[in-house]
């Protein structure tokens, strides 16, 4: 699985005032996203507002985005539903038009418990000949899966081989799945806001916002290379924006705000129910900005 390790930012969706998808922004998005070395791109997840495409709108954009691309890096885009057939349908799709790996969301609305969700990644797993990712997020779902119940997906299903951990507290959650004996490539997310101390339990990547990929990659090489001293330091001037951009439904806003500051988007346009930042939010978001760029 060494395929997937390091620095994979949430590709961002961006979108024209009156609300559509805005493809030549998107370009510039990818090639700058793509100069700063990130390892891999995550596609449809909750900072792209995958929650917010149209069905309609999903397969022309990720043909877009792979043909953009061009293999220079890998793609692991997300193909959960609330629905099990529902799941295997998207996520067939999805691993026709070139992803890499499937990051998966356990069903939400009708929370299966152990063997119903065994049932559900079993039957992605069936249906699909590229490797899945667990995308173990309760804050979002509000399904429990325990360090043990994903150690057993990753022995018994087939093409369970990856888990995003953002469970918190993350880095336990971590250490808890290697005393289960899991053999699972293992990610965080949560915008990076524990990737030092994830990395140290044996997370080999991560899935963070993609307005500061660069910072992001210093990081991780300084831990690569065993200084972890400078990660720190570099950590500590990013995580004020790390902290203000975990602020449920504004993280996108602010994203797209810096990513209109730098020239790469031509809105900061979101989706209902995204929030939009405005007035002392924008303020605030902007004294930040400055840090990063200092």
């Amino acid at each position: 699985m060494t395929e997937f390790q390091g620095i994979y930012p949430i590709l961002a969706t961006p979108f024209a005032d009156d609300g559509t998808i805005d493809y030549a922004s998107l370009d510039r998005l990818i090639e700058w996203t793509l100069e700063q070395e990130v390892d891999g791109l995550g596609l449809f997840g909750n900072a792209s507002e995958g929650y917010a495409l149209l069905n309609e709108e999903r397969a022309p954009l990720l043909k877009h985005i792979v043909q953009r691309v061009n293999g220079r890096v890998p793609l692991i885009a997300s193909s959960g539903h609330t629905g099990t057939d529902a799941a295997v349908a998207l996520s067939q799709e999805v691993a026709d038009l070139g992803a890499a790996a499937l990051m998966v969301l356990p069903p939400y609305l009708l929370k299966p418990d152990g063997d119903g969700l065994l049932f559900y990644f079993d039957a992605i797993s069936k249906a699909v000949p590229v490797p899945i990712m667990v995308q173990d997020a309760p804050l979002m779902t509000g399904v429990a899966m325990p360090a043990a119940l994903l150690a057993r997906m990753g022995r018994e299903i087939e093409r369970v081989k990856l888990v995003k951990v953002e469970a918190p507290p993350t880095a336990p959650k971590i250490t808890a799945l290697q005393n289960a004996g899991s053999e699972l490539t293992i990610f965080g997310g949560l915008n990076a806001q524990f990737l030092i101390e994830e990395y140290q339990r044996g997370a080999v990547g991560t899935m963070p916002n993609n307005d500061i990929p660069s910072v992001y990659v210093s990081i991780w090489r300084h831990l690569q290379a065993g200084r972890t001293e400078q990660a720190w330091s570099e950590f500590s001037r990013a995580l004020p924006l790390i902290r203000f951009e975990l602020q449920p439904g504004l993280g996108v806003s602010a994203m797209k705000h810096n990513m209109v500051k730098r020239g790469i988007l031509a809105s900061a346009r979101v989706r209902h129910p995204t929030s939009t930042l405005n007035g002392a939010g924008l303020e605030e978001l902007e004294v930040l900005r400055r840090m990063i760029e200092a």
